[in-house]
């Protein structure tokens, strides 16, 4: 007989907790909350709760759990969350969620598209972020919940997914509740680093008190507390020890012997004097086995020796019954509340609790169990020809259960070594320490090399030395050797990649050893190509402190330099000889990097060299690295983006998330360098904090600089320096971004506000800077916008400044000719040369066709020129620049044309900014012209995407303008808004 309680009793302060947790995130501020506390103490009864208390709110609810058969499943509780949820309702298509597409169909292969590339290994934190977006959307309207419950179960991978979405929960709809035991490992020293760091709540649930079992007896058996006899209470509290489970189960054994049975209108319980009392689950469920059929108890010592969760296939190799028989039995225990089916999988069972199965095999003596298992791992291995990773698993386990431990070790192994090429190194980490520890001495070095391998492409760099360390010495060229100095080699990339130089080359060194003075030629390729990105990172202290980024700009540096491009072409031939294919590409790429000082057209030869090998061997993940190189080449050469989009349509293929926001913040900054500002803004406020989750610190970097340089290219100097100010805190002054900062960025900004003698300064730091470090960047200002400046300034060295540009590869980018071009026309004019100065100012016209912003601002300032020389139209060029920037809303340079043009005797109207055709009621409300346009269109209700695309705006843009007017016109929300919107129209007055 079955004995639940249909309510939950003594967890009201939970409950409460709750209750303000579902009601925060409704309004929008995330919370995180975890549940810790021993088996049968009731988080998961406070979990099911949390979920019907957010359904009652209409709050999507996602509900996974970590399996407890002691199988590594990465990522096992958020694809059934995420199965839990969509299972009927299909992928979502928002188009927000787009870009997360591929990540996301690494926990749900359905959702994987027919285009998406194979072989990239969706990076844990790519994963993080696709999950907390999907989250984000999910609970747009009203909030969502996300229940992962018995996290202790759960794999390293699901731990760090768990940890990223908690860190970044509190400014989304979203509520996490994790439910875990307060066992040592990942999952605990999550749940209290969070509270300590105050980005999760952390409550530790006790044992119900004595009243509290009363009440919860009293719920079992549907009565009031009186009415719950005093002897069935104190045996209940003195044997559950307050454990809710345990409550249930002694409850139910007693219903089950007939010593507690109604009578007289009540309930009675029978005395059998002490000793027949059981003295926990394990006698209690002994008992309740014996009352089973024959069939039914079998079936379930089955169950329980494959664990908390079994597969329906598994149980009938075991068994050996047919279909019929088997479900028959399954029903049965199922009926008495044994076990039920597994909501996540349709060939899955699972018992109700952990503990059950425990207590079910602990019912059976100690060499029953290991020959049940024995018998069990053999079924299996018979059954299912070549195992997956789980069936290996699970025999692992019953070999381990059965006392096999080498064969075990051997499986577990096997399965490790799968997980690591599959990408899932942190599970691979633990299958791999297992079978380690459970090896004989023959076969465990070779098993730490490859868990050397896995901890260090999971982040565990000091972890993987440690290993390499420890090994025993192996003669130089064995087999042990080479297989010891290919895990140092990849050991060495993870650290060039992580920019931790000492230990890179500590591994360089040992890998060396190892291989003897004569490595085979793809041995010393792969070594090469470590070297080599190791020759581009600054030079570090002893404290791991960079002296600046990329080689020197004296004579030892440029010699390493040289050095890494001899080893790097010779290992790029090597490795295309010997079917080293990665070692190619990864070559090709170093080649792209250290040949572009000499020109584009080599660069893209090497890139053009990588994206071959990479198509010709399926290598998706390089191949996409290749047309974001080319793309963003073309980019800097013609200033069209078509190459660069081609690369993102590949990146988002690929599933790469990181690569995408590298191609996005290119993308950013050719709008800005393009005039499409609006889509430049958007593109910022998208990424720049989910680049900082995602750690992808270089991009991050780089979107902050787009977005300073977005401001100075409008003239909005405080903006400008509060996000140059993010730059610097971010580390970009100690990246190899400073040239662009100062020229791109900063020396514009200066001319935005008219202060040329500042951006002469910040040019002049620029080229400082790139005189000492050689750098890749050519849009800096030395070769196009300093020289403009000099020549216009009348310095000596401006036709010097200009000639070394001109020869220059930078000097043939379409940005810099423009200025070339306009450098080359003043010093025509002033030479006399009047109409080669016009054909010189038609031809920068022509390159700077897509940079709106730059060439009005090369008309500003070639003007005056023009106008002491007698030459050229300025007068036309200062009027087209002084509308141009005055509808770009830059009066400090608009005003300049203004002054210049009425020094030259030019009648000037006076700009009024559009805010006269504002009502007075609106204009001072502090409603600007721009947020007018938007009022005027309200009035018809359009949809935020309509806006965008009348006013040639972002989304995102209208929603800013939106929130800004309904807080200065006091509208309650969107409707009044649009109601206010129509009245104006009616009455304009």
């Amino acid at each position: 007989m079955r004995a639940t309680s249909s309510v939950i009793v003594g967890r009201d302060a939970e409950i409460r907790l709750l209750d303000e947790a579902l009601e925060s995130v409704k309004r929008g501020a995330g919370r995180a909350l975890f549940l810790v506390g021993e088996a049968g103490i009731g988080k998961s009864r406070l979990a099911g709760e949390s979920a019907l208390r957010a359904y009652e709110r209409d709050m999507p609810v996602l509900r996974g759990r970590a399996t407890s058969t002691g199988l590594v499943v990465p990522f096992r509780p958020l694809v059934e969350a995420l199965s839990s949820r969509f299972r009927a309702a299909g992928a979502p298509d928002d188009p927000e969620l787009q870009p997360y597409r591929p990540a996301l169909a690494g926990l749900v292969p359905e959702w994987r598209s027919g285009t998406v590339a194979p072989g990239y290994a969706i990076s844990l934190v790519e994963l993080a972020e696709a999950l907390l977006r999907l989250l984000a959307v999910l609970g747009r309207e009203r909030g969502c919940v996300i229940l992962l419950e018995d996290l202790h179960d759960s794999d390293t991978e699901t731990i760090a997914v768990v940890e990223y979405v908690v860190d970044n929960v509190a400014e989304l709809p979203v509520l996490l509740v994790g439910t875990l035991r307060p066992d040592p490992g990942p999952a605990l020293d999550l749940a209290l680093a969070a509270e300590l760091r105050n980005t999760a709540y952390l409550r530790e649930l006790g044992p119900l008190d004595e009243a509290a079992v009363r009440d919860m007896a009293a719920a079992c058996l549907d009565v009031g507390p009186g009415e719950v006899p005093p002897a069935a209470h104190r045996h209940l509290a003195q044997w559950a020890a307050g454990n809710p489970y345990l409550v249930e189960v002694l409850l139910a054994d007693l219903l089950d012997t007939g010593r507690l049975s109604r009578a007289d209108g009540g309930w009675q319980l029978a005395e059998h004097g002490g000793a027949a009392v059981p003295t926990g689950a394990v006698r209690s469920w002994a008992r309740r086995l014996d009352r089973l059929d024959e069939p039914v108890r079998e079936l379930l010592l089955v169950a329980a020796t494959l664990g908390g969760r079994f597969s329906v296939g598994a149980l009938r190799a075991v068994t050996g019954l047919d279909d019929r028989a088997l479900f028959a039995h399954l029903r049965s225990a199922s009926e008495v509340g044994i076990i039920a089916p597994d909501g996540a999988a349709h060939d899955h069972y699972a018992f109700r609790h952990a503990l059950t199965a425990d207590a079910l095999r602990a019912s059976l003596p100690p060499a029953e169990q290991a020959a049940l298992a024995r018998r069990a791992a053999s079924a299996i291995k018979e059954s299912a020809g070549e195992l997956s990773g789980d069936q290996r698993q699970l025999v692992a386990t019953l070999q381990l259960a059965a006392g096999d431990m080498v064969a075990a070790s051997r499986q577990f192994a096997e399965v490790g070594r799968q997980m690591l090429d599959a990408g899932a190194s942190g599970s691979a980490a633990v299958l791999l320490e297992r079978a380690r520890s459970l090896a004989t001495d023959a076969e465990r070095d070779e098993m730490t090399v490859q868990l050397a391998i896995a901890q260090a492409e999971s982040g565990r760099l000091d972890e993987a030395a440690t290993l390499l360390d420890d090994l025993p010495p192996a003669p130089a060229g064995s087999r042990a050797a080479e297989e010891r100095a290919q895990a140092h080699t990849q050991v060495a990339w993870v650290a060039t990649m992580g920019e931790q130089q000492e230990e890179a080359h500590r591994r360089i060194r040992a890998a060396r050893t190892l291989l003897g003075a004569a490595p085979r030629p793809e041995q010393e390729a792969a070594l090469a190509v470590v070297e080599g990105h190791l020759a581009l990172l600054p030079e570090q202290d002893g404290g791991g402190r960079g002296h600046g980024p990329v080689g020197r700009g004296d004579d030892d540096g440029r010699e390493r330099l040289a050095a890494a491009e001899r080893s790097a072409r010779s290992a790029a031939l090597t490795a295309e000889q010997r079917g080293r294919p990665v070692v190619a590409c990864q070559a090709w790429q170093l080649l792209a990097m250290l040949s572009r000082e000499r020109g584009f057209d080599e660069a893209d030869a090497c890139l053009e060299r990588m994206l071959a090998v990479a198509e010709q061997h399926r290598l998706a993940v390089y191949r996409t690295e290749a047309l974001v190189r080319l793309g963003t080449n073309a980019f800097m050469r013609t200033g069209e983006a078509t190459r660069l989009e081609t690369a993102r349509t590949a990146a988002h293929e690929l599933g790469s998330l990181t690569l995408l926001q590298t191609v996005d913040g290119f993308l950013a900054m050719q709008s800005v360098l393009a005039g499409r500002w609006d889509r430049a803004r958007e593109v910022v406020e998208r990424l720049v904090e989910a680049s900082a989750r995602l750690q992808n610190l270089s991009t991050h970097r780089y979107l902050l600089l787009v977005d300073a340089t977005l401001a100075a290219h409008q003239g909005r100097a405080r903006d400008q320096e509060r996000a140059l100010v993010r730059f610097r805190r971010a580390g970009g002054e100690e990246s190899m971004l400073v040239p662009l900062q100062r020229g791109l960025c900063q020396a514009v900004g200066a001319l935005m506000g008219e202060d040329r003698e500042r951006a002469k300064a910040e040019l002049d730091a620029a080229l400082a800077w790139e005189r000492e470090h050689p750098s890749f960047f050519y849009l800096s200002g030395r070769y196009g916008l300093g020289p403009l400046l000099r020549i216009l300034d009348g310095e000596d060295a401006g036709r010097e400044a200009y000639r070394e540009a001109l020869a220059s590869p930078g000097g043939q980018l379409a940005w810099n000719r423009m200025f070339l071009g306009m450098a080359d026309a003043v010093q025509r004019g002033r030479d006399g040369d009047a109409a080669g100065a016009q054909r010189a100012v038609e031809q920068a016209g022509r390159a700077a066709a897509v940079f709106p912003q730059a060439w009005h601002l090369a008309l500003r300032l070639t003007a005056e020129a023009a106008l002491a020389d007698s030459w050229g139209e300025p007068v036309a060029w200062l009027r087209t620049a002084e509308e141009y920037f005055h509808e770009a809303g830059v009066p400090t340079v608009a005003g300049a044309c203004r002054a210049v043009l009425r020094q030259a005797g030019v009648s000037v109207p006076q700009r009024r900014g559009g805010r006269e055709r504002i009502p007075a009621e609106l204009r001072t409300a502090g409603v600007t012209p721009r947020e007018y346009e938007v009022f005027v269109l309200l009035a018809e209700r359009p949809g935020n995407q309509q806006i965008a695309q009348s006013l040639c705006i972002s989304p995102r843009t209208v929603e800013k303008h939106m929130a800004s007017l309904m807080l200065k016109t006091g509208s309650a929300d969107r409707a009044a808004l649009c109601a206010l919107s129509a009245r104006c129209a009616a009455d304009p007055h």
